[in-house]
């Protein structure tokens, strides 16, 4: 904190030291995949989920397709570690921006429609795994099974490079309320038929710890990374939510 008082100017921290706790999820998706965190490549990083998510959930197909882009290092990884075969079965319009915090259905779904076309000739009698990097609403996800299975393929995999979104984020990411985070409110199974996949996986919390460079995985004491979206551990806890009714892990 900066204070100025006449001619006299003053810089203090008025808070105690504490540990950084980044975001987990710029290694998921917000930062570029050409960019350096903590002396680590984000590309390798999820580059690396992949490899764990082939680990975790292996499945039999014939195809391994990124949902672009980023998904995109999650679905090489996968296929390297599986040894099934890369394709581009979902080519992207590089003239659209994101959908998921577009604020209605109708528009995300619209979205999706304009950003992403399916390469039919490649999905058709295919058995799909689809790599994308997170499921929020579910939405998107639904949109997309049906965009591959209208192209012919003969079955769709989901791996997600990302725990179940359960957690809204009240640190400035426009997550949506918890009620409307589709992990908040089903399990696995029941996300996997509500969606409509032949399978639905997701990275665990501690493959994505490994991924991002943590060899043992997450240290429950003492975690590297804020992860709340995943955990509901928040390293700074929103007490104004608490105050609104908003339940805590904690809690539970």
């Amino acid at each position: 904190m900066v204070v100025i008082e006449g001619n006299k100017v003053e810089s203090t921290r008025p808070f105690a030291p504490a540990k950084s706790r980044f975001c987990i999820f710029e290694n998921v998706y917000f930062s570029r995949p050409d960019s350096i965190i903590g002396g680590r490549s984000v590309y390798e990083t999820r580059r690396q989920i992949g490899v764990e998510l082939a680990r975790e959930a292996p499945v039999e197909a014939d195809l391994v397709c990124p949902v672009p882009d980023s998904g995109t290092p999650a679905a090489i990884g996968y296929s390297q570690e599986s040894g099934i075969p890369y394709a581009m079965g979902i080519i992207r319009n590089q003239y659209m921006g994101r959908t998921f915090i577009e604020p209605t259905d109708h528009i995300r779904n619209m979205g999706v429609r304009l950003k992403l076309n399916v390469n039919r000739a490649l999905i058709k009698g295919k058995r799909v795994i689809l790599v994308d990097d997170s499921v929020v609403r579910g939405t998107t996800s639904r949109k997309i099974k049906d965009m591959i299975l209208e192209a012919g393929a003969a079955e769709v995999h989901f791996r997600i490079a990302s725990p179940p979104t359960a957690w809204p984020c009240f640190y400035g990411v426009d997550t949506p309320e918890r009620s409307k985070l589709l992990a908040a409110t089903m399990s696995e199974d029941e996300m996997r038929d509500w969606i409509g996949v032949d399978s639905l996986k997701f990275v665990s919390l501690d493959g994505l710890y490994r991924a991002a460079g943590e060899a043992a995985g997450r240290d429950m004491a003492n975690p590297r990374f804020c992860d709340a979206c995943f955990s509901g551990d928040y390293p700074v806890a929103p007490s104004d939510k608490i105050e609104e009714g908003f339940e805590m892990k904690a809690a539970e």
